[in-house]
C-alpha cells in the first residue's frame, strides 16, 4: 500500500513554475537481466562504435551542462560494475559520475531467508537515486539547493536525455500537480523514461518496505502521462537484437 502518495502532489501551480529547469540528478538505469537480447543492454554498440552506456553518459552529460547545475549522473546497474569511459569522466570533471547499489528495504535487512524479496528492478534503483540525489543536494554538491527533480532513463532507449527534459520540462509548469512526469504512447506508459520529485522518496521507501515492487501500481496515481513524438517510438524500447537495430536506425533520422 503506498502511504499518503496524494500528499507529495499538493504542489502550488507557482511552486512548480520555481522549480523549472532544476534537476537535482539523472540516473541511468542499466541492471536489467537482458533475456531477450543476449547480452547486457548497456555494453550494447551503436553503429558509431559507443557502447550504449557511455551514450547515455555522454547525453546526461549533455544535459547537466544545459540545465548549468551539474547534475549528478548515478549509474544503477545492479551492481554489475559495468565501466565508464574514462575520456567522459577526464573531460567533465565537475559532474559526479558515480555507481550506487539498489536500495535494500527492511525485507531484505531482516526478513527471514523463505520470505526475503530479491533485490533489483526498477523501483528500488530509482529509491536509492532519489535518496543520492537528495543527499547531494543537502550537501550543497549541486549548486542550486532548491533542485527538486531526478530524471530516470533507461538504458533500453535511445532517447537523447536533453531531448526528454525538453519534452517534458514544459509540464512542470502546466498547473499539474503530478510527482511524476514521464513519456507515453497510444497504448503504454513508459516510466523509466520520466523525471520524478525528490519529495516522492518517502512513500516509495514505504512502498517497497512493505513488499511492492510493481511499477505501474506506484506510478499510476501521481503520474502525468506526455506523448512522445512518432519518431521517439523505435527509441522508447528495445528488448531484443532486432528491436535494437531499429532503434539505431531511427536514431540516425533524429
Amino acid at each position: 500500500m503506498i502511504a499518503d502518495v496524494d500528499n507529495v502532489t499538493n504542489i502550488s501551480t507557482s511552486s512548480n513554475a520555481d522549480h523549472l529547469d532544476r534537476l537535482a540528478g539523472i540516473v541511468i538505469l542499466a541492471g536489467g537481466a537482458s533475456k531477450r537480447m543476449g547480452s547486457p543492454k548497456a555494453e550494447l554498440t551503436l553503429s558509431t562504435n559507443e557502447r550504449l552506456l557511455d551514450y547515455h553518459v555522454r547525453q546526461a552529460l549533455e544535459l547537466s551542462a544545459a540545465v548549468m547545475n551539474n547534475a549528478p549522473i548515478m549509474i544503477a546497474d545492479n551492481e554489475r560494475g559495468f565501466s565508464i569511459n574514462p575520456d567522459l569522466i577526464v573531460k567533465n570533471p565537475q559532474v559526479p559520475i558515480i555507481h550506487i547499489a539498489d536500495y535494500l528495504s527492511i525485507n531484505n535487512i531482516s526478513g527471514n531467508d523463505d520470505e526475503q524479496i530479491e533485490t533489483g528492478g526498477a523501483l528500488v534503483a530509482i529509491e536509492s537515486a532519489l535518496q543520492s540525489a537528495a543527499s547531494l543536494t543537502k550537501l550543497g554538491e549541486i549548486p542550486n539547493a532548491h533542485a527538486s527533480w531526478l530524471m530516470v532513463i533507461s538504458c533500453d532507449s535511445l532517447v537523447p536525455a536533453t531531448d526528454l527534459w525538453q519534452k517534458l520540462k514544459t509540464y512542470i509548469t502546466q498547473a499539474t500537480d503530478k510527482s511524476a512526469i514521464c513519456l507515453t504512447d497510444d497504448s503504454h506508459l513508459y516510466p523509466l523514461l520520466g523525471i520524478y520529485r525528490l519529495s516522492i522518496e518517502p512513500n516509495l521507501k514505504h512502498y517497497i518496505d512493505h513488499g511492492q515492487r510493481q511499477v505501474m501500481k506506484f506510478i499510476k496515481p501521481i503520474v502525468q502521462p506526455v506523448s512522445f513524438p512518432k519518431n521517439w517510438q523505435y527509441l522508447t524500447n528495445f528488448n531484443t537484437p532486432e528491436d535494437f537495430k531499429r532503434a539505431c536506425i531511427a536514431l540516425t533520422h533524429l
